[in-house]
């Protein structure tokens, strides 16, 4: 593969001097020197594209390089799943989700990324998520020990704006962030694009208990030293409202309402240290509020508790010589868990109604090894393997609330991934669901997706 790009690139410099005769000596070299950079850019160090894999992208936004005025990109996935059991896991038989046996088709994600320079030092960056389709009439299933059935216009999506920010950039190791943004807590929510994971969905545990992908509007500090990276943010907080037994603190953001209190606001940080030549990445992330109550839906009814909220991440990503591993850790922590259940039932449409825990954590394992890089033709074919323990209710008793252990989720997950493209990854999986140590009927799941990421334009 190195030698055709080499050979084509020769070419091309050849033709372009024989059709220009008149072009000087040191416009030549300069040209050359060009070539030989963009020859060293482009090509895989190892002839494969499995460690060409574009993963930098959210790295490239932050630090706004890559284009001179403008660009616009984006992602996209395409997933299509089978499954052996029903959509109720909390159903009343007792005994878990019930046997069946159906297929569904869907349209994850489709991202509009957008980025504009006022000036090499002002970044206007902006993103539009699409989700499942967008918005329609249309009803939406909410399962838990009953089904809420919630008349809406989202036809199962939504559409988003996931992130409209103003960047300040002073170096490249200081610049101050203004706007709404994603909320780095996780590896996940830090490294959402789909070519950044194996699987056709997302890491289960993560996008369970979390908002993902998590964005908020506040004000933020980053920047980059040498083989270390930083981020850390003043954001609005969660509603109490939105937890559950289910999901913990993913339905938290404060989305019904036009305006966001920010009476409550919530710290997050995060840290990356590229290490080993860059075939390592070390993260560390934080989340902190001391109070949601003001956030609430009906703050007269949480003015006797606080309901802090506490999150604590670490993961390792480690890619070189065609083996890529990812691993990551999560836990979090809610105060006043007692309190906050007393609302519970409550009449506000759309809100869950279980109750919450006051811990949950959840983490993954994850391997693979492209063997396509031995072939004569090498390209991009990665096996993987991984597996997941997520607990949304990791506490055995939240005053008088005994955890569900159907929420105790134990995922091995085994599958592939083919690189069509360097940005454009065909993946096929299947997934094994061990629910309460076994005591629930197991879930399992077969599925096929495709996604891409890419800037489509660049100037």
């Amino acid at each position: 593969m190195r030698r055709f790009y080499t050979f084509f690139l020769s070419c091309a410099l050849s033709a372009s001097v024989s059709l220009a005769q008149e072009i000087s000596r040191q416009e030549y070299e300069q040209l050359a020197k060009r070539i030989e950079q963009l020859e060293k850019t482009c090509l895989p160090k190892d002839n494969s594209k499995a460690d060409s894999i574009c993963v930098s992208s959210a790295d490239e936004h932050k630090a706004a390089v890559g284009f001179e005025r403008f660009r616009f990109g984006g992602y996209g996935e395409l997933l299509g799943q089978y499954f052996d059991y029903g959509p109720n896991r909390y159903g009343g038989s007792g005994t878990g989700s019930p046997a069946d046996n159906r297929a569904v088709l869907s349209m994850p994600r489709f991202i509009l990324a957008f980025d504009y320079k006022f000036s090499p030092s002002w970044i206007l960056g902006a993103e539009i998520e699409f989700e499942h389709g967008g918005t329609g009439a249309g009803i939406e299933a909410e399962y838990g020990e009953g089904v809420e059935y919630e008349y809406e216009f989202e036809k199962g999506g939504e559409v988003a704006l996931e992130q409209f920010h103003l960047t300040k950039i002073f170096n490249k190791a200081i610049a101050i962030r203004a706007g709404h943004m994603i909320v780095p807590v996780g590896i996940t929510n830090a490294h959402h694009e789909p070519i950044n994971f194996f699987g056709t969905t997302r890491p289960e545990g993560e996008s369970t208990i979390l908002p993902c992908t998590w964005h908020e509007t506040g004000l933020a500090i980053l920047g980059q030293i040498k083989w270390f990276s930083y981020e850390a943010m003043i954001v609005s907080g969660l509603d109490p409202y939105g937890f559950s037994s289910e999901n913990w603190i993913q339905a938290g953001r404060q989305t019904k309402f036009e305006l966001i209190q920010f009476t409550n606001p919530a710290f997050a940080a995060r840290m990356e240290f590229d290490l080993f030549k860059n075939s390592t990445r070390l993260g560390l992330s934080g989340y902190y509020t001391p109070s949601t109550a003001k956030n609430a839906t009906n703050p007269s009814t949480t003015q006797n508790f606080k309901g802090s909220v506490g999150i604590i991440s670490a993961d390792l990503m480690y890619r070189a010589h065609g083996l890529t591993g990812r691993a990551n850790f999560l836990w979090g922590h809610v105060g006043d868990a007692v309190e906050i259940n007393k609302l519970r039932p409550n009449k506000y449409t759309g809100y869950p109604n279980t109750p919450i825990s006051s811990t949950a954590m959840t983490g993954f394992v994850e391997l693979g090894y492209n063997v396509g890089r031995f072939a004569r033709k090498p390209f991009n074919l990665t096996p993987f393997a991984r597996y997941e323990y997520c607990n949304s209710m990791q506490t055995p008793l939240t005053g008088a609330v005994a955890a569900d252990k159907r929420n105790h989720v134990q995922l091995i997950t085994a599958g592939i991934n083919y690189f069509a493209l360097p940005n454009l990854v065909i993946k096929a999986d299947y997934s094994h669901r061990i629910i309460g140590n076994g005591a629930f009927r197991s879930e399992n799941t077969v599925a096929l997706g495709i996604a891409y990421i890419g800037w489509f334009i660049r100037k």
